[in-house]
């Protein structure tokens, strides 16, 4: 059953990642100023991110362990990282100078690594 909700929150998190994409873009081309969404928004995805690698953490605990995990692992250890470094780095600018291309470039970075651990499992980004 955890292995189930492991493998099933990974749809929550392409999903939030892309409304991360799409608000970062958004905000970008419209220049708008860097607003309390954008902050919810990637917070969010942070925290399904998060909650991913906790049940993947309870699933190797179960033990659930085979050699390509070792791939996937790495993987998912440095997009939880980065997804993290991410809302460090535009908390710790002034107010003023916080902008959308931390969250943009970010994501997609974290969605790209997400991509590959799940690929080193041998499995499809979607579907089982």
């Amino acid at each position: 059953m955890i292995l189930n909700a492991h493998s099933g929150f990974r749809y929550l998190v392409i999903l939030a990642g892309l409304i991360v994409i799409g608000y970062a873009a958004f905000g970008m081309v419209t220049g708008r100023p860097y607003d309390k969404t954008m902050r919810i928004t990637s917070a969010v995805f942070t925290g399904l991110v998060d909650v991913t690698v906790l049940l993947g953490v309870v699933t190797l605990l179960s033990g659930t362990f085979y050699p390509a995990l070792v791939g996937h692992i790495t993987m998912m250890v440095l997009a939880t990282i980065i997804a993290h470094v991410v809302s460090v780095v535009v908390k710790r600018r002034p107010e003023e100078e916080r902008t959308y291309a931390p969250h943009l470039v970010g994501t997609l970075v974290v969605l790209g690594l997400i991509a590959a651990g799940i690929m080193a499992i041998g499995r499809p980004l979607v579907g089982s």
